[in-house]
């Protein structure tokens, strides 16, 4: 008996994306031998931290990396080390910012939930713009004595409308303000892990659970080497704001395991399989009538690669989406997918093991064919 059957979870067939509370990926044998292997020993985490950070640099092309315990974690010490750096005094004053810079400037178009991570710091947010996107006029009009940093969520979030990124930029530049990128879903490319911090960004933050495939409680923050030094101050295991996002030895290890892994990967294979898939559930589900299909890239976070549209009208099929959705998460194996509007259905296959891709279609033809 596995041990989540002992506990009567049922692991699923993943079909949607890299999302954390499915899990985020799957880690690779060699991420988890080297986590216990790095499990065995006692060892200086400041040390490891430090050894492991410089590696990681040099593998990613950045002055300096710091392992947090995910991508939020390192919102959090960005946030932080924007503020107070390595001043031991500003350190403990958290969350007392009085007097203090104690604003961050986010895109209107890009507020998201995470956007707490950066917020619980204590920051006070300035949106600039509005829903139809940003001007340059209205980023230099937020910017103060107060400006702590300037915060672009990459991805789904980022909208044609907003000032670009090379713009933000170099207005940050020529005020002295550091600019932080959350980069958590944008891997791949590959090239990400230097792209932004090449073009200027202070900062650029990273999930290692999702496509790095490293454990899932760990993240990662390339940029600016002051500013990651920081990051040491104000983290565990200092009695500092980032104290409770404790980073292991076995995090750090994993991760590091995970990144050189990641850069030795055959991506553009990696696209051609997801191209493939998408075709096979084409082909196959639009021959049913009442599913229709397309290809549709990029996918949800932006990542370039396809996954397939599925979508259902009721009436022909005989059943709904959501009739069809809860059948794959009742069946077996259990398979989760995401859905859009009130009809939609996206299979992805970014996150499926080799094989899977005929199984989520065996499965989804079974389903639409029990009607």
């Amino acid at each position: 008996m596995s041990i989540y059957e002992s506990l009567g979870v049922k692991p699923l067939i993943n079909a949607s994306a890299t999302l954390t509370k499915l899990g985020g990926s799957i880690m690779p044998p060699e991420v988890v031998e080297a986590m216990v292997e790095a499990s065995q020993h006692f060892v200086d985490l400041q040390e490891l931290q430090c050894r492991v950070g410089e590696r990681i640099a040099a593998l990613t092309h950045n002055e300096a990396a710091y392992v947090t315990s995910g991508a939020a974690a390192g919102l959090v010490l960005a946030t932080a080390v924007c503020i107070a750096g390595n001043n031991p005094e500003l350190v403990n004053r958290f969350p007392n910012l009085d007097g203090l810079k104690n604003e961050v400037i986010i895109h209107k178009t890009q507020r998201n939930g995470y956007d707490y991570a950066v917020r619980q710091v204590g920051v006070m947010v300035v949106e600039i713009g509005d829903a139809n996107g940003t001007t340059r006029d209205d980023l230099l009009k937020a910017i103060s004595d107060r400006t702590a940093a300037i915060f672009w969520f990459q991805g789904a979030m980022t909208t044609p409308g907003d000032v670009p990124l090379p713009e933000v930029i170099e207005i940050a530049k020529s005020h002295g303000i550091p600019v932080v990128v959350d980069a958590a879903a944008q891997l791949p490319p590959v090239s990400n892990l230097w792209k932004f911090t090449e073009m200027g960004v202070d900062l650029a933050v990273f999930s290692g659970g999702k496509d790095l495939r490293g454990p899932q409680s760990s993240g990662l923050i390339l940029g600016r080497k002051d500013l990651i030094e920081a990051c040491r101050s104000n983290a565990n295991p200092n009695p500092a704001i980032g104290r409770p996002m404790k980073v292991g030895k076995e995090e750090m290890v994993g991760l590091l395991t995970a990144v050189e892994r990641y850069l030795t990967l055959d991506h553009e294979a990696r696209e051609r399989y997801c191209e493939s898939a998408v075709v096979c559930w084409n082909e196959a589900l639009n021959d049913i009538d009442g599913l229709s299909t397309q290809r549709d890239f990029p996918n949800e976070a932006g990542q370039p690669l396809a996954r397939c549209l599925v979508t259902v009208d009721a009436d022909v099929l005989g059943m709904t989406r959501d009739d069809i959705v809860r059948d794959l998460e009742n069946g077996n194996p259990a398979i989760r997918v995401l859905t859009g509007g009130e009809t939609e259905i996206y299979l992805n296959p970014m996150t499926l093991e080799p094989g899977q891709e005929e199984i989520v279609l065996r499965r989804l033809l079974e389903v639409v064919r029990s009607r």
